[in-house]
C-alpha cells in the first residue's frame, strides 16, 4: 500500500528511460575494452533496478527498451533496427530471456519484501493497540489513540472506533466488531478506501481489535464488580460499627434515663435528689439526641446524600454560633478573627455543625488552656485553625481520627467517634478541607480550608451594605 503510493507507473517509466539512456552512453566507452556484444549485459542493471522497485511489467518494459537501444546504437549496422550477423540475433535473444528472468526474480523479491514490511507494520499495530487498550486509561481515549494508529498504518484520512452500532453512510464505511455473535462496536473508515485495504483491515486488524475490545469490556466489568464489592464491604463495616454504637453508646444514656426515671417515682426522694435525677434525664436525653443526629448525618454522608443549601455566609458569624452551641471549657476560648474576612458560598448550618464538632472535640483535650480559634484569608482560601494544648495525637493516627467510630486507645469522655468524621463530610460537601497537625505532648491543631469564590469581590460590598443597614 505504502509502496504503491510512492512508486507510481509514471515515475517507473521515467526511471526506465533514464537508466537505459545512461547505460547506452556508458557503453560507448566500454566498446574500447570489450566486444560490443558483451556490453549488452550492462543493461541488466537497469532491468534489475526498475523491476525491483516498480514490479514485473515495468521490468519487462525496461528489458525490451534496453534491447531496442542496444540494437539501434551498438549492434552493427548502427542507426537502424536491423542485425547484420546471426550471432548478434542469438545475443539479443539471450539478453531478452535473461531480462525476463531477472525481472521475474526481482519482482518476486520485491513482493516478499513488501509483504514482510506490511506484516511487520501490522504486528507493530497489533502490539500498539494492545498497549493502548489494556493500559488502564479511559476507554474512549484509548480507542481514539488506536484509531489514529490504524489511520497512520494504512495511510487513511481518518478512522474512528465506536462502542456501538453505526451504519455506513456516504462518507464512511462501517466495519462491525462482533464477539460471540454480538456486535460490540464499529470501525469507521473513509468511504473511498481501496478493496485491498478493506480486506487487510477485515482479515488482520478487526479480529485482533474484537478480542481487545472484548477484553477491555470484561476488565471494566471486573473493575466495577471489585468497586461494588469494596463498597459492600465498607457498608458492612459501617453497619457493624453502627450496631456496636447502638449496643454501647445508645444503651448508656438509655440506662441512665431509665434509672433516673425509676428513681423519680420513689416517695422518699428529697426535692434536691429529684432535681438531680431530672437533670440526669435532661442531660442524657440531649446526649442521646446528639448521637441519633450524628448517626443520621453519617448515613447521609456515607450514601452521598448531602445537598448543601449554599449561600453567602460570613465565617465570623458561623464561628461564633458554633462556639455558642458547645459547652465552653473551664479555660474558655481564645478567639481572634480577622475583621475583613470575605464571605464564603456555603451551607451555613452544615458549616456551623462541622466547626462545632471540631470545637467539641478540642474542649475534651484543652490541657487546662484556652482553646485557640484563629481565622484569616490567604490567597483564594479562608484558613480557620482550632488548637488545643492537650496530649497531642500520634502521627499514624492523624488520618484515622476522621474515620467513623474511631477512638484512640484509652480515650476518655463520652464521645461517639463520629464528630470529626461528620465534620469532614460536611466540609468536603461545601468544597472545603480539614486536616490535623500534631506533635505528641504539644497539642493538636485542626486546619479548615474554605474556598473563596471569585464572586466574593462583588458579594462582599453587598454584604457590608446589608450589615450597615441593619
Amino acid at each position: 500500500m505504502a509502496f504503491l503510493g510512492r512508486r507510481s507507473v509514471a515515475s517507473g517509466l521515467v526511471a526506465a528511460v533514464v537508466a537505459v539512456a545512461v547505460i547506452t552512453i556508458a557503453n560507448y566507452g566500454l566498446r574500447e575494452l570489450v566486444p560490443v556484444v558483451s556490453t549488452g549485459v550492462v543493461y541488466m542493471l537497469a532491468v534489475l533496478l526498475v523491476s525491483s522497485w516498480w514490479g514485473l511489467w515495468l521490468g519487462l518494459f525496461t528489458g525490451f527498451l534496453s534491447a531496442a537501444a542496444f540494437n539501434f546504437f551498438h549492434i552493427p549496422p548502427t542507426g537502424r533496427f536491423s542485425i547484420a550477423e546471426g550471432e548478434n540475433w542469438v545475443a539479443l535473444a539471450v539478453f531478452l530471456v535473461s531480462a525476463a528472468v531477472v525481472s521475474t526474480l526481482a519482482d518476486a523479491a520485491r513482493t516478499r519484501a513488501e509483504e514482510a514490511e506490511r506484516r511487520s507494520r501490522e504486528a507493530d499495530l497489533a502490539a500498539e493497540m494492545a498497549r493502548l487498550l489494556l493500559s488502564g486509561d479511559a476507554v474512549e481515549e484509548s480507542l481514539r489513540a488506536a484509531a489514529q494508529r490504524i489511520a497512520r498504518t494504512f495511510e487513511l484520512g481518518s478512522v474512528a472506533i465506536e462502542l456501538r452500532w453505526v451504519d455506513s453512510d456516504a462518507r464512511r464505511r462501517a466495519l462491525p466488531l462482533i464477539v460471540e455473535g454480538n456486535r460490540i462496536g464499529t470501525v469507521l473508515v473513509p468511504a473511498g478506501t481501496s478493496r485491498a485495504t478493506l480486506d487487510a483491515l477485515q482479515d488482520r486488524v478487526v479480529p485482533g481489535l474484537e478480542t481487545l475490545v472484548a477484553a477491555v469490556r470484561r476488565r471494566d466489568e471486573l473493575e466495577a464488580q471489585v468497586i461494588e464489592t469494596k463498597a459492600l464491604r465498607r457498608s458492612n463495616v459501617v453497619k457493624t460499627a453502627i450496631l456496636r454504637a447502638v449496643s454501647h453508646d445508645l444503651r448508656s444514656p438509655l440506662t441512665a434515663i431509665t434509672t433516673a426515671a425509676g428513681g423519680l417515682t420513689s416517695d422518699t426522694l428529697s426535692d434536691e435528689s429529684r432535681t438531680e435525677l431530672a437533670s440526669v434525664i435532661t442531660d442524657e436525653s440531649a446526649r442521646l439526641a446528639r448521637l441519633v443526629d450524628n448517626l443520621l448525618d453519617l448515613s447521609q454522608i456515607e450514601a452521598g446524600g448531602l445537598q448543601p443549601r449554599q449561600g453567602w455566609t460570613a465565617l465570623d458569624e458561623v464561628v461564633r454560633a458554633a462556639i455558642d452551641a458547645v459547652a465552653s471549657p473551664p479555660a474558655g476560648f481564645d478567639v481572634q478573627l480577622d475583621p475583613d474576612l470575605p464571605p464564603v458560598n456555603a451551607d451555613a448550618a452544615q458549616l456551623e455543625r462541622a466547626i462545632a464538632n471540631v470545637l467539641e472535640n478540642e474542649t475534651r483535650y484543652d490541657g487546662g488552656e484556652p482553646v485557640s480559634v484563629r481565622a484569616r484569608a490567604a490567597g483564594r482560601q479562608l484558613i480557620l485553625r482550632i488548637s488545643d494544648r492537650g496530649p497531642g495525637i500520634a502521627r499514624e493516627n492523624l488520618e484515622r481520627i476522621f474515620e467513623p467510630f474511631h477512638r484512640a486507645p484509652g480515650e476518655r469522655g463520652a464521645g461517639s467517634g463520629l464528630g470529626l468524621a461528620i465534620a469532614r463530610g460536611f466540609l468536603e460537601a461545601n468544597g472545603g478541607r480539614i486536616r490535623a497537625e500534631s506533635l505528641p505532648g504539644q497539642g493538636t491543631s485542626f486546619v479548615i480550608q474554605l474556598p473563596i469564590p471569585v464572586e466574593r469581590t462583588r458579594a462582599a460590598p453587598a454584604a457590608a451594605e446589608e450589615r450597615t443597614s441593619e
